[in-house]
């Protein structure tokens, strides 16, 4: 049976995969296994719960909520805002879990629901199976005034801006951008909190209906950010996604900055004012091998993790590290937040362009980014990935490639398909062993 539990909680199309019922026995099962079936110290546990904008989260919210009074949790409802606010909500308050539903990038007809522990931090892939094996038990539920109570947090929103806005030490007046706000979870925030800090905003798809939620927009379709930034004369570009968890960039002529290029950025802005700890960045096996070289020209180390901003969040924690995140534009700032946060990666890309004197794409320029191919062959067997046949094409193509390039196979994590990506100097180099490496696998 498939696992439940995906790289970033529980996701499908509301109200069939992820129905009201899924979401109501998640809850309550979160209150056993986080707070000790029910209490902790003595009192009834508190959950924060958030949501992004879509329609469903309505229903979602409702029927978490149940699930959570019905364990006898008390519930901290915050309404609309961005997974990286409820978790940091979590650790500011000392609640001891927080939900967060939303889908994040995927289209509105899906939603999701991730959990937060005590401190804010993302569950482990242990725990989440714990968790997902108890779904089927029975516990006795509370009564009377053993249930849980919900309340609105009134100032939840103003409690993160502030946060966000104190993480920064630098004006960024003159500063022109626009922000694509995907109509998700940081519509009113990210464009506040730049504008707090002296840059001049122009928001865009920043008018949530609950049903126009990444829809031709934010971090996964950036053409009118790019449109919007040259029409305007803007100095940068940030698209968020709908739970505001990742970003990425837009220069001043339209070039995509993306997770690697802000990984750069911020990791030279870190070590330059002596944060970057042990000089060590930590990024996922897919980030482009442009962002390794540079890394090592520059003489920081790069530690690299499985896919997933959660991994990368355990190396971090693990190391007591300064800087990680992945491609798609998941940065993870542990001196300021417990995950990834788009927002924030938005006002410390700001900072950095104000404080160096450079454009964003003068910055980024550091990432000379290798041509990549990513090509999907569907298996029967994922372990064919280990096989004589296979492990010896790898042998020689990377014997090929030498230290232009590289070659990654992946498994799929949810469909019988293995991941052939290859980098290499030119595309057609990367086109050709792409090929030769897929048809090996299918053949074996």
């Amino acid at each position: 049976m498939a696992r439940l539990f995906g790289t970033d909680g529980v996701r499908g199309l509301a109200n069939e995969k992820l129905s009201p019922q899924l979401a109501t026995s998640l809850a309550e099962a979160a209150v056993h296994v986080l707070c000790d079936a029910g209490t902790v110290e003595g009192r009834k546990p508190v959950a924060i719960i958030g949501r992004d904008s879509r329609a469903s989260g309505e229903m979602l919210e409702a029927a978490t909520i149940a699930g959570l009074l019905s364990a006898g949790a008390d519930v901290l409802r915050v309404g609309i805002l961005p997974s990286p606010a409820v978790a940091h909500l979590v650790d500011e308050i000392g609640a001891d879990l927080g939900v967060m539903l939303s889908a994040s990038h995927n289209p509105m007809p899906d939603n999701g629901i991730k959990f937060f522990a005590a401190g804010g931090h993302k569950l482990s892939d242990e725990v989440e199976d714990e968790l997902e094996a108890e779904l089927a038990t029975e516990w006795p539920r509370p009564v009377g005034g053993a249930i849980g109570r919900v309340r609105d947090l009134e100032d939840g929103t103003e409690r993160y801006i502030r946060h966000l806005v104190g993480t920064i030490a630098v004006d960024l007046a003159g500063l022109r951008v626009v922000v694509d706000c995907a109509n998700g979870a940081a519509t009113e925030v990210a464009p506040e909190a730049l504008r707090r800090l002296g840059a001049e905003v122009t928001a865009i798809h920043a008018a949530p209906d609950g049903l126009n939620i990444n829809e031709n927009c934010g971090s996964t379709h950036m053409e009118s950010l790019r449109e919007t930034v040259m029409a305007l004369g803007a100095d940068l570009g940030f698209a968020l996604d709908g739970d505001a968890d990742r970003c990425l960039a837009v220069a001043a002529d339209g070039s995509e900055v993306d997770g690697d290029a802000i990984m750069a950025i911020l990791a030279l802005h870190l070590r330059k004012s002596g944060g970057l700890a042990d000089d060590t960045l930590v990024a996922t096996v897919m980030s482009n091998l442009g962002l390794h070289h540079a890394m090592r020209d520059a003489g920081i180390n790069l530690v690299t993790t499985a896919v997933g901003d959660r991994y990368v969040l355990e190396a971090l924690r693990a190391k007591k590290l300064s800087l990680g995140g992945e491609q798609s534009g998941h940065v993870v700032m542990p001196a300021y937040a417990t995950t990834g946060d788009g927002t924030l990666t938005a006002l410390h890309l700001a900072a950095s362009v104000i404080e160096s004197g450079q454009p964003i794409g003068e910055l980024a320029a550091v990432v000379r980014r290798l041509p990549q191919v990513l090509l999907n062959v569907p298996v029967a067997d994922k372990a064919i990935v280990d096989s004589q046949a296979v492990l010896s094409v790898l042998d020689e193509q990377n014997g090929v490639l030498g230290d232009g390039g590289r070659i990654l196979l992946r498994p799929s994590g949810t469909e019988p398909l293995v991941r052939v990506m290859v980098e290499a100097d030119t595309a057609e180099r990367a086109h050709a062993i792409a090929d030769t490496v897929a048809a090996v696998v299918r053949g074996a």
